[in-house]
């Protein structure tokens, strides 16, 4: 499997990576431990987690299950050298987390620790902010974002705070990288200009939703990813499973995340659906599987570093890292591209 750079930090990360969201509520943990081995086998070196994990749904009881599967799994086998290691800090307004707290130099610590201790590691080799404490234009908030109550001093304080605190978690080994999740470039930009000034760690990555339905990276964020060399972590690739086709005309397979999930996140409206039957059009004219396909555009674009995907069961798994086999020609490429002007942002 082909490697990318994970930005400045020297790390190497597979060009598709295992998302663990459902670890511990759809994925039990030895069916979990049976996916980190095989995905490792076909290659893959890269994992990602989250201190809030699993989600479908996230409620305070089961926070921090996925980091704890993971832990279970190095215990266990004494593999955690095997590959790269990321999760994630949650940010403010998560009531099931820290009451909700922000991130600052009083959380950093306590929560590095606490993953350190849920996934028997003593590092971890990305450390992520899941989302910025002043909000975030993700999660559908894009129709209605307004800045204007943002308090540009409080948020570069505490950025310089949160440096800080990092810049600790760095020396003490606890910590490779930092980098960001459901972030902006603007966002962007001031982590990565306070890092140049020495507060702290430079950001590495942004791990923002992208896909075929969702490419709201591909204009300022690109430029910046591309230029400052902080590559795209590219999760819901295949659109919470909507690009696979499996919800077209209505249908609800049992188990699935829409069965948990009726709305998807926001991202479930009648638009969707005519997009992804423009993508099920393409892949099937030219003989591709769409979750191939899917996954084989993402690998495709300049600034991608690598394309978070999960599974609930093993044969998704198994059908989603043949995806790496897959490139694609430009005339299927151009088709992709039409139908995006076709169906810009269905949601």
């Amino acid at each position: 499997m082909k490697m990318n750079p994970l930005g400045r930090t020297g790390m190497q990360v597979s060009e598709l990576c295992l998302g663990t969201m459902t670890f511990g509520t759809q994925t039990p943990e030895a069916e979990a431990h049976t996916q980190i081995e095989y995905a490792l086998a076909a290659g893959v070196n890269f994992i990602d987690t989250a201190e809030m994990y699993p989600v479908n749904p996230v409620r305070a009881e089961t926070t921090g299950r996925s980091e704890e599967i993971l832990g279970s799994w190095h215990q266990k086998t004494g593999r955690r050298g095997d590959y790269i290691l990321a999760t994630k800090h949650s940010g403010e307004g998560l009531a099931a987390v820290r009451d909700g707290a922000p991130i600052s130099s009083k959380t950093i610590v306590s929560t590095v620790e606490g993953s350190l201790k849920r996934l028997q590691t003593d590092y971890i080799d990305l450390y992520q902010f899941h989302w910025p404490n002043r909000g975030s234009y993700m999660f559908r908030k894009n129709w209605s974002f307004d800045p204007s109550t943002q308090n540009r001093e409080e948020t570069l304080d505490n950025m310089r705070d949160c440096l800080e605190a990092l810049q600790g978690q760095v020396d003490k080994g606890n910590i490779r990288a930092f980098g960001l999740s459901n972030e902006s470039a603007w966002g962007t930009a001031q982590w990565l200009r306070l890092s140049e000034e020495g507060l702290g760690p430079r950001v590495a990555s942004i791990q923002n939703e992208y896909s075929l339905i969702c490419r709201m990276y591909d204009t300022d964020l690109a430029e910046l990813s591309v230029n400052e060399d902080v590559g795209l972590l590219a999760f819901s690739p295949l659109g919470t499973g909507l690009l696979t086709g499996k919800y077209q005309e209505g249908a609800v397979p049992e188990g699935s995340r829409k069965s948990i999930v009726p709305e998807l996140g926001g991202r479930h409206s009648p638009r969707v659906y005519d997009a992804v039957a423009a993508y099920l059009d393409i892949a099937a004219r030219h003989g591709l599987d769409p979750v191939h396909m899917a996954l084989a555009w993402c690998r495709t674009r300049p600034f991608m570093a690598s394309a978070i995907f999960g599974a609930t069961t093993q044969v998704q798994l198994e059908h989603a890292l043949k995806s790496v086999a897959l490139e694609l020609s430009a005339e299927v490429l151009e088709e992709i591209n039409q139908a995006h002007r076709a169906h810009p942002m269905p949601y």
